[in-house]
């Protein structure tokens, strides 16, 4: 298996969540699999870890998520689903800050056209799609009127958004994993409700888990 996974910078404030991010590609690995990451080329408003305030700091996404990457990574024009058995977006607040517009105008967000386009061309290939913590927000957008299947933990205002966008979500616990068969998208809810890396790491391990079952 290649995975292509999409990035959104370096940090769960305004990027990629890194216990996320590092869990996935941790599962990905473990199957002797392989991963590419990806990142869009464009700006983006940096936010402290230490107090959460905004500071105008500007930041490109591309070079901040390399650092994740260890720099192996490639800018997101470049993706082609053909190349790719299937694409991950790990969660962080920078795919609803970064990737699409969710923390800014919520209901009325809308997502980057390179991201949009990615997963609406993996989705066209009938190719599965996986998202962690607040990433499958981006989805709900993408294929809320395909009626996709999701979840965002339990009840909470991103849950009530995404059935506004028409996503049908699911409640989960921080290990368990949400899968539409149809359109072929596993979720799993992460730091949407977890408080330990060890949860984190096993609601990645067993999202990848059930993608492999679904491959066999």
């Amino acid at each position: 298996m290649n995975i292509a996974i999409i990035l959104s910078g370096c940090g769960n404030r305004d990027g990629s969540e890194l216990q996320e991010t590092l869990s996935l590609f941790l599962a990905i690995d473990r199957r002797g699999w392989h991963y590419q990451c990806f990142a869009p080329e464009d700006l983006y408003t940096v936010v402290s870890h230490l107090d959460g305030n905004e500071h105008g700091d500007r930041r490109d996404l591309l070079t901040e998520s390399a650092r994740v990457a260890r720099g192996e990574i490639k800018p997101l024009k470049l993706f082609n689903a053909a190349q790719f058995d299937a694409l991950a977006l790990p969660g962080g607040m920078g795919a609803a800050r970064n990737l699409s517009t969710f923390a800014f105008d919520g209901p009325s967000m809308k997502v980057r056209s390179d991201v949009e386009q990615a997963i609406l061309s993996t989705v066209g290939l009938h190719k599965p799609v996986l998202a962690m913590c607040i990433a499958p927000m981006v989805l709900a957008k993408v294929l809320g009127k395909q009626g996709v299947k999701i979840t965002l933990g339990g009840a909470n205002s991103a849950s009530q958004v995404a059935e506004q966008l028409g996503a049908h979500v699911q409640h989960c616990g921080v290990t368990d994993v949400c899968v539409d068969s149809q359109l072929r998208v596993y979720t799993t809810p992460a730091y949407m409700v977890g408080t330990r890396i060890s949860e984190i790491f096993a609601g990645a391990e067993n999202m990848i888990a059930a993608l492999e079952k679904d491959c066999r």
